[in-house]
Order: C-alpha cells, then sequence, then structure tokens
C-alpha cells in the first residue's frame, strides 16, 4: 500500500486530498528503539531534524503521507528543521520540568474542534482533568502570548499537585477506619475478659444464689435417675424450684456428711428450699416416694407398694401386669414358659424406683422389668444355664429365687444352690428329684409359714407343691437379689443335700446324709420346743 520504502519521499500529488484534509496530527512522543541514522531513514533525502530544543540527536520518520515540506514549515518548523521559539527554562520546582513536551504540543490545538480527528468525545464521556491517570501528561498548546503559556503552565502543576493529593486522604481514611476497627475490637475484648472474669470469680469464690428456711407449703416430686451426681441434681431441683441454683447444692451436699449417699428415685420436697434443708430432706427415707424391691420381694407385695405411693384404688397394677406384661420388655426367653402362676415374678428386679402420684403403674412395672432383662443379660445367663444342667434362662432364675426364698446369709446361697442343683439330678436316690421346699408351697398359698402339716400338702396338687412334683416349681417364686443370683451361678461342691434351719429363723444347717438330716430335725424341734 506504501511500498518499499514506507512513507518516506512521499508528496501529495496534484489535485489530490491527503486524507488527514491538509491538517497537521497529533501524536504523542514515544521513544523508539535504538537510534536511527541518516541511512536508516528513506525519504528525508539527507535532512535531520532535530529536537524541539534545537539538538539533533534522533532522527524521525515524516509520518504524515499527506503534508508536504512547506506544510511541515508553516506549522512552525523551519527549513532546518527545527523550532521557531525558544523553549521555557526548566522550573526547579516542576518535577516535569526537565522533560521534554509530547511531540507535535507547538502544533495549534485542535482538540474540542470540528478538525480534531478523532472526534472529541461527547461531554458527558469525556473524562474531566482530576481524572486523568496519575503520571499522564497534558498537551499544552503552544500560543504566541507567553502569559497564556505561563498561565498553561501552572495550571498543569496545579492540577498535578491537585491529582497526587488524593490517594494521600483515601489512605488518611483508611488509616483512620482501622484504627476504629482496632479500638473496638480491643475495647469488646476487654469487655469480654471482664464479664467472662466475673463469672469465674462469683463461681470459685462467689457466694451462690440461695433460698433461706425449709421451704414453703407446696410440695413437688422430682425424680433423680440412676447415677446422678451433685450437679445432675442440683439442676433438677432447680427446675422444679426447690433450690434457687445447682452450685448452691452441691456446696451443701459436699459439706453435710454422708450427703454423697443420697440415692437415685422419687422425693417428695417442697419448693423454695435452702439448699441445706433440701439435702438434709433427701437423707431422710421419708422423703423418698419411691417404690422399694427389697431381695426375695414376691410381686403380690411390690403391686400392693405401686398401689400406695400411685394413690390408686388397691388391685390396679396387678390387673396392668396380668393385661399389659407382654409389652413391658420381658425377655424373650421369658415368655416360653405356661403354668405360670405370675408372668411378671421374677422380673421386677430388686431397687429403688420413682413412683409418684400422676404416674401410671405400668411405667413403674417397666423400670423394674427393665432394670432385671439388664441385670440377666449381663450375666449370661443362657450360657450359663446348659452349663449348670439346665434347659434355659429361665429356670436359672427360678433356681435363684428358691436360693433367695431358702437360704439366710451369703454362706447359706452358695450350699443352697448345690442343695437344689443336686436333688435334680436324675441320679438323686436320697429325694428322687423331689425338692420338698416348704418356700414354694407357700407361694402358691401366698402364705409365709414353716409349720406346714403332711396331711395339707400331700392333698394340694398345684405343680409349685415341690413335695408332690419332682423338679423346679413352673417359675420363680419371688425376685432374687444380686447376692443369691451369683451364689446360684457359682454354688459349692460339698455334696449337700438337705438343710434345715434349726433355730427356726435365721441359722441353717445342711447334711449330706439323711441320718444327719434327723439330727438335724431333732435340734429344730428341741428349738421349738416341741
Amino acid at each position: 500500500m506504501y511500498g518499499d520504502g514506507g512513507w518516506g519521499g512521499q508528496q501529495t500529488h496534484a489535485g489530490r486530498q491527503s486524507p488527514y484534509d491538509g491538517q497537521p496530527q497529533h501524536y504523542p512522543q514515544t521513544p523508539q528503539h535504538g537510534d536511527w541514522s541518516q541511512e536508516q531513514q528513506p525519504g528525508y533525502e539527507g535532512q535531520q531534524h532535530a529536537y524541539p530544543d534545537g539538538s539533533g540527536g534522533r532522527q524521525y520518520d515524516q509520518r504524515f503521507p499527506g503534508q508536504t515540506q512547506q506544510q511541515f514549515q508553516q506549522g512552525g518548523w523551519d527549513a532546518t528543521g527545527t523550532h521557531g521559539q525558544v523553549p521555557y527554562a526548566a522550573d526547579p520546582g516542576d518535577p516535569y520540568g526537565q522533560q521534554p513536551v509530547a511531540y507535535g504540543g507547538e502544533q495549534p490545538d485542535f482538540y474540542g474542534t470540528e478538525d480534531a480527528y478523532p472526534p472529541p468525545e461527547p461531554p458527558g464521556r469525556r473524562r474531566s482533568e482530576p481524572e486523568a491517570a496519575a503520571g499522564e501528561e497534558h498537551l499544552l498548546p503552544a500560543d504566541d502570548g507567553e502569559e497564556d503559556d505561563e498561565e498553561h503552565e501552572l495550571q498543569g502543576r496545579r492540577e498535578r499537585r491537585g491529582k497526587g493529593k488524593k490517594p494521600v486522604k483515601s489512605k488518611k481514611r483508611r488509616t483512620g477506619c482501622a484504627c476504629m476497627v482496632v479500638v473496638l475490637v480491643f475495647g469488646g475484648g476487654l469487655a469480654g475478659v471482664g464479664y467472662f472474669g466475673y463469672q469465674f470469680y462469683q463461681n470459685r469464690f462467689g457466694t451462690a444464689p440461695d433460698f433461706a428456711g425449709d421451704g414453703t407449703a407446696q410440695t413437688v416430686t422430682v425424680e433423680i435417675p440412676k447415677g446422678a451426681g451433685g450437679w445432675e441434681i442440683g439442676r433438677r431441683l432447680k427446675e422444679a424450684g426447690v433450690v434457687k441454683s445447682a452450685e448452691a447444692f452441691v456446696h451443701a451436699q459436699t459439706s453435710t456428711p454422708g450427703a454423697d449417699g443420697i440415692q437415685a428415685g422419687a422425693y417428695l420436697l417442697k419448693k423454695e428450699m435452702s439448699a441445706a434443708s433440701a439435702v438434709r430432706l433427701m437423707m431422710d427415707p421419708r422423703s423418698q416416694n419411691n417404690v422399694v424391691v427389697t431381695p426375695g420381694e414376691r410381686n403380690s407385695g411390690v403391686y400392693a407398694a405401686i398401689d400406695k405411693k400411685l394413690e390408686l384404688p388397691a388391685g390396679s397394677a396387678k390387673k396392668v401386669a396380668d393385661k399389659q406384661y407382654e409389652s413391658l420388655g420381658l425377655p424373650v426367653w421369658a415368655r416360653n414358659s405356661s403354668g405360670v402362676k405370675d408372668p411378671l415374678e421374677g422380673f421386677l428386679f430388686p431397687g429403688n424406683y420413682p413412683a409418684a402420684k400422676g404416674m401410671k403403674p405400668e411405667a413403674v412395672l417397666k423400670q423394674m422389668v427393665t432394670q432385671a432383662k439388664q441385670k440377666y443379660a449381663a450375666y449370661g445367663l443362657t450360657e450359663k444355664a446348659r452349663a449348670l444342667g439346665l434347659e434355659n434362662a429361665f429356670q436359672l432364675v427360678t433356681v435363684a429365687s428358691l436360693v433367695q426364698a431358702e437360704g439366710k446369709t451369703h454362706d447359706d446361697f452358695r450350699k443352697m444352690a448345690e442343695v437344689v442343683y443336686n436333688r435334680l439330678k436324675p441320679t438323686n436316690t436320697e429325694t428322687n428329684r423331689l425338692l420338698q421346699f416348704d418356700s414354694t408351697y407357700n407361694y402358691l398359698k401366698g402364705t409365709s409359714n414353716i409349720h406346714i402339716s403332711e396331711k395339707e400338702i400331700n392333698g394340694n396338687t398345684s405343680p409349685y407343691n415341690t413335695y408332690r412334683h419332682p423338679g423346679l416349681p413352673p417359675g420363680p417364686i419371688g425376685n432374687p437379689g444380686e447376692e443369691a443370683l451369683k451364689a446360684t451361678l457359682n454354688p459349692t461342691h460339698d455334696g449337700w443335700i438337705y438343710f434345715v434351719a434349726t433355730d427356726g429363723k435365721n441359722n441353717t444347717e445342711f447334711a449330706k446324709t439323711y441320718a444327719e438330716f434327723l439330727e438335724l430335725k431333732d435340734k429344730f424341734n428341741a428349738n421349738a420346743g416341741h
């Protein structure tokens, strides 16, 4: 388009207008890579153009193909390429004073006129001078008047100085905000430390909130679960309105000898009691609103105690047990027996159970059955039963109930367990597998009589009458405690097969032969006055 020589040496043909309409164009002065010699610049025909200050250091392309040398001269350049005007001396206070002005800065300023190319942007889209980028040089138009040049120069300096202040102002604003954030964070931290410090002091050294006196006339039942410590008990009492704070209760409990032995259960307490009064009342068994199941106790006694605590008509708990026993959580192996007098017998495990007015009998019974199920599972009764020659775990619980009913002391329990196992053996020729226990007959009759006539015993055909029916009764005859259960799992092996309570009460003696048994029987009759 422009030939191999570029733009150098081309002149406008006659009758052909320049693509720029003959107007000089303004280009900012840009550094060129490397120095150009005259040989490297075709089209200038040996002419050298100097900087506006008059020096002739570098060569420049003629980048205006539509202009003649004469047009250059009319625009402010003489024939030698030097500018006609003397440049201003550098201002020591102006940091830009030593820099050369933009190329074309001495040309007439067409910016903002219709002759400018490219056309100026509409006023709404132009950038104002203060918004120019930092470090941007302003093109100052050349003018014949020195006052205008000086005014432009001063205005440029003021604008440059003004532009330099904006980042400082923004920086100061950011610094102020950062300082404010630090102050707020530091102040909040101090407040938090102060608050938690106060709480720590109150917890460690301050007096815990507490009521005064023995409480109001209003009573409330509070249930304390098994394994609850002082803090848990105090929390429950506070929620029930008995004490004012758990801290006060813990302090009172740790300061009262024996208070660490407060048992699980339901307690009938007063509202707004001092912590010390609450501790003393909970240590009194009369405050416990519980049903207490003692080792060896029959279910009939447990049902009566539940009715009394719940303030229900007599027989209410018994009816619930008969109708809902399958839904109370019995082990699967406890439902496989038939002919039992009470399906829950042997499964109301000894212990203290909350039972306050307003509770339902099934809720109290379920607690007892759940406890028995957990205990029996922990001892692995199914596996132990087979090892001891029994058919199932249910029979093992039945043996434990017999041991509990006939034994009196810890030593008695292990010997009594051996008596049961020896009498159940098929090789037993002393009693021919008959247990002959008064306790089974008494369970059947609901009595505790140790003086039973032979006529009475022989006339009863119930399977619970072990004088007539060999083997075990249909089911347990009471609720064995943990000590009797352990003895049942670990009997003696001394050959015991007979026993007699020689004093009629607590002194049980054992024998291995029938002759020894007769001697013990005579001793019993002598002590009884027969």
